[in-house]
């Protein structure tokens, strides 16, 4: 589940809290709240399981991962595919505490989850379809208070938000092992975009901050709203300004930095209700 290493938890579950707190009034409903945070950490560990069964040949090969449990043989196969299956059974119960159409939704997302590991064989940018995952929790948010799938467009605009800030961290993830998946074949945003990445992650600022402040657009919050975004766009720039991508360590600890700029993001929603 790697419940030590919190940070993919975090970055699946904030672009969810966004959801509620700018689909909520003031106070969002603490057992949605609790009930959103709890689910997405059974997902995201169903997701984690699922991935080390099939990159398994590959982490045996990487430093990074070589100790991950399956590909270390601490855990079998089955035994990784069943406790997987048991996380995704468990977060739909919890999210039907909130609504079923909530359940509905993540459940409808399952086969994603189990495609993504795959995608780094077979297609070019894996990054973007893991932007395309991540960014359903934006769905699950809203849903879980509107208890509706027919989202108006600052769901999309929280989307989008979400999914170009997903690039934009796994982005800088995959230099961790650039020379690994150079060497063993497979794909990554690392070696598609090479020296030009930093200008790549440029645009992907623009285009998430631009995804966010259009959302906001979109309904009533006051003006503390895209006077905190901005302040989280200069916070992702001076990240991105900063790391050094040929240094494992600094792609590390800026990915792990990420997760202010989320957080960021949940209270300008927040501020902004309030003003």
């Amino acid at each position: 589940m790697r419940l030590d290493r919190p940070t993919g938890y975090v970055l699946y579950l904030l672009p969810g809290l966004w959801a509620v707190a700018l689909a909520s009034g003031r106070r969002p409903d603490p057992l949605t709240v609790v009930v959103v945070a709890v689910a997405a950490v059974l997902v995201r560990g169903a997701a984690c399981a699922v991935n080390d069964v099939v990159d398994k040949d590959v982490d045996v090969r990487v430093a990074r991962t070589v100790s991950r449990p399956v590909a270390a043989g601490t855990v079998s196969v089955k035994n990784a595919l069943l406790f997987a299956a048991a996380q995704a059974v468990v977060a739909l119960l919890v999210l039907a505490v909130a609504n079923v159409e909530t359940a509905l939704v993540v459940g409808a997302s399952y086969p994603l989850i189990v495609a993504y590991p795959y995608m780094k064989r077979i297609f070019f940018w894996p990054s973007a379809f893991l932007a395309l995952v991540m960014s359903v929790y934006v769905l699950i948010g809203w849903t879980s208070v509107s208890e509706s799938a027919d989202y108006p467009l600052a769901v999309y605009g929280l989307y989008a938000g979400g999914a170009f800030w997903t690039l934009i961290h796994d982005g800088i993830y995959s230099h961790q092992d650039k020379e690994y998946d150079r060497n063993i074949g497979v794909k990554s945003s690392a070696l598609l975009f090479g020296k030009a990445t930093k200008a790549w992650l440029a645009v992907f600022i623009v285009l998430s901050v631009g995804g966010v402040l259009w959302a906001g657009s979109q309904t009533s919050i006051g003006w503390a709203f895209y006077l905190i975004v901005v302040l989280a766009g200069i916070y992702l720039s001076y990240l991105v300004v900063r790391v050094d991508l040929d240094d494992p360590k600094s792609c590390w600890d800026t990915f792990v930095a990420n997760t202010y700029f989320g957080w960021i993001i949940l209270a300008a929603v927040v501020a902004g209700k309030f003003t």
